[in-house]
Formats: structure tokens, C-alpha cells, sequence
């Protein structure tokens, strides 16, 4: 699974570097190069972009996993580079920028919207897996995430609104409850389809999210 971001507007971009002259701009080598938002051909292009704005770009990179701590070590190698900047443009995940952010000291500017946890369906298709709910219900669902997989998120589907198997809000799009139906009956587990599912209690993860592992 992968980060799915896709770049801002330029114009409001452009409003996000008022009175910002000078930037270091930071890619990502795994899921915004994946997903064509912050490799090495989209850094290039922000960079003339940027030049062509009368910005002054003091150095690039495309760290191995932006979101990773070992982005202080590439920042490092461009210490230089990073301290003539004003600012950081950070053409990463939400993740990436706050790392960026902790170990440069430096105000960061993201490049990118993260918009959901991923996997690549095809060349430039992603679909959304997981949405973090905290309460998973894919052991009563054949693995198939009604949280996701269903436009209104329902847990206890399918809804009025389905016809002829198809998604009332996509049309084009099969109803993610009939797609758990057939996967419960190729397992033998049609009983799990009757089961309620309560309404999710989204204070189950406490926000900002902190989890403490008991280590034995």
C-alpha cells in the first residue's frame, strides 16, 4: 500500500510561496514517484516552474522515503543548499513534509495533497484500501471493505438506492455489497452477511492518533 497525493493548484501554490524567493525542493523516491507527484521529473518541472515564477531554486533532492527518518541524512549532504533556501518545497506526503519539517528547522511548503492509503490498480489508477477507522470489519466482510469499497461507507448494506448490482452513486461501479455477498458464498459464509454491524465509534482512535506497544 501506497500514499496517494496528487499536486496543488498552482495558484494556490503560488499563494502558499508569497514572499518566498529562495526553495529547496524535496521529492520522494516511493509513493509520490509512484504516483507521478514528486519524483524526479515532477521536481525538474516544479523547479522551472519556479524559476519561471522569478524564484530562485538553491537545490533539489528525491530522498529514498521522504517519510522516513533517514531524510535528515540526505538533507545534510545539502546543508548548504538547504540553508540558503527560505523554505523547504516538500513534493511529498503529509508525513514527508512533518519529517522534513522536524529535521531541517526550516519552514515547509507541501507541493502535494495526501488524499488516501493506496493501491495501484493500473498505470495511474489507485483505488483507496484503508481508511484508518480503527474498528476493521473485513473477518465479517470476505475481505472486501465496505469503509472503502462503498461510497456512503455503509456497514450494513447494500442500501435503497442499489440496482441491478450496481452503485447508486456510480453507476458504473459494482455495489461493494454485492461484491461481499459473492465473496461470502464463494467461501461457504453467507451467514456473515446478516450480521449488524453498529454505527462506527470514530473516537475509537483518539486524535491525534498515539499508540504505546507494551514490549515483553
Amino acid at each position: 500500500m501506497k500514499t496517494i497525493t496528487r499536486q496543488k493548484d498552482r495558484g494556490e501554490l503560488e499563494g502558499l510561496l508569497r514572499g518566498l524567493d529562495r526553495l529547496f525542493i524535496l521529492g520522494c523516491g516511493t509513493c509520490a514517484t509512484m504516483c507521478r507527484t514528486g519524483g524526479r521529473e515532477q521536481v525538474l518541472e516544479m523547479a522551472d516552474w519556479l524559476r519561471g515564477q522569478h524564484r530562485i531554486v538553491t537545490g533539489w533532492t528525491v530522498v529514498p522515503t521522504a517519510c522516513d527518518e533517514m531524510t535528515w541524512e540526505f538533507l545534510k549532504q545539502h546543508r548548504q543548499a538547504v540553508d540558503a533556501a527560505q523554505a523547504l518545497l516538500i513534493m511529498a506526503c503529509a508525513f514527508g513534509v512533518q519529517t522534513a519539517a522536524s529535521w531541517s528547522g526550516k519552514l515547509v511548503v507541501p507541493a502535494l495533497d495526501t488524499l488516501f492509503i493506496g493501491k495501484e490498480e493500473g498505470l495511474g489508477r489507485y483505488s483507496e484500501v484503508c481508511r484508518q477507522c480503527g474498528q476493521c470489519v473485513l473477518g465479517d466482510t470476505g475481505g472486501v471493505c465496505p469503509v472503502t469499497a462503498c461510497h456512503k461507507g455503509i456497514l450494513n448494506g447494500p442500501c435503497g438506492g442499489m440496482k441491478d448490482g450496481r452503485c447508486e452513486v456510480d453507476p458504473e461501479k459494482e455495489c461493494a455489497w454485492v461484491l461481499i455477498w459473492r465473496r461470502l458464498e464463494q467461501l461457504g459464509r453467507l451467514e456473515l452477511f446478516r450480521k449488524y454491524h453498529p454505527p462506527k465509534d470514530h473516537q475509537v482512535v483518539v486524535r491525534p492518533g498515539q499508540v504505546t506497544v507494551e514490549l515483553t
